[in-house]
């Protein structure tokens, strides 16, 4: 059995996989202050309230864009789980050639990504990732990575009015009735849902110029769910597209 993780600034998401189904799965708050010993003792807390025991984990597969929480979370696989994680990152084999101009600069969820685009769905595809940013990755049809696009992620935006105007409250993320609010809330809230919408539609279509007509969109993220219903140009919704690559690349490595 295999423990897929992926670590986010906003969100840490693990999942387990039995051969290629993905059982459980979970998403996280990512807590930069936790130390090992805690998020040992939550991984084994999740694997025991499905059920799960140490002893079935037979390995694990990290991906982490937040330096600082690696080695956190290394130490606390190796302590609790028992398994030292096969660790995303440069000399590990993805399967996807990488041709921004240095590679190094290219997260390891985004090459997880990448490398379950290639496998699952195929090229030329672009991937609209919904987290802490949201990005836009351009796959080619021979499944090469070849760079994207970065915007502050939905939440961010919405933290920053919040904080940097004044009468502005701290909003959810929902539907507004109306496209033009007739309230401050709903006023926000249609310029954060609807306007990231009309974002992922402008930036689908440039890329759709330079990869062609044929570029498929996967939404991915947290929140790729609430913004897809809101337009036609996403084509799957795949919340757990990076833990699908992290076993693709598991299965790589082995």
């Amino acid at each position: 059995m295999l423990l897929a993780i992926d670590v986010g600034n906003t969100n840490l998401t693990l999942g387990i996989y039995e051969g290629d189904s993905l059982g459980p799965r979970w998403r996280l708050a990512t807590d930069h202050e936790r130390m090992p010993d805690e998020y040992g003792l939550q991984f084994v807390g999740l694997l025991s309230h499905v059920g799960q025991h140490v002893e079935d984990i037979s390995g694990i597969c990290l991906a982490s864009v937040v330096p600082p929480l690696t080695s956190k979370i290394v130490q606390a696989c190796n302590s609790y789980l028992n398994c030292d994680p096969l660790v995303v990152d440069a000399g590990v084999k993805t399967g996807v050639r990488v041709r921004y101009e240095n590679p190094k600069e290219v997260g390891a969820d985004r090459i997880a990504d990448a490398t379950a685009v290639q496998r699952l769905y195929g090229g030329p595809a672009c991937v609209v990732d919904f987290g802490t940013a949201t990005t836009f990755d351009a796959i080619s049809k021979e499944g090469d990575y070849l760079g994207g696009a970065i915007a502050p992620g939905i939440e961010i935006a919405a933290e920053a009015l919040f904080i940097r105007a004044a009468k502005l409250p701290r909003v959810d993320l929902q539907r507004p009735p109306h496209a033009i609010g007739s309230n401050t809330v709903h006023a926000m809230q249609s310029g954060l849902l609807f306007g990231y919408v009309a974002l992922v539609e402008g930036m689908v279509e440039r890329f759709r110029k330079e990869l062609g007509n044929d570029m498929r969109v996967i939404a991915t993220g947290g929140l790729a769910e609430i913004l897809a219903v809101e337009t036609e140009v996403i084509e799957v919704v795949a919340p757990w597209l990076t833990l699908d690559g992290l076993r693709i690349i598991w299965d790589m490595n082995r």
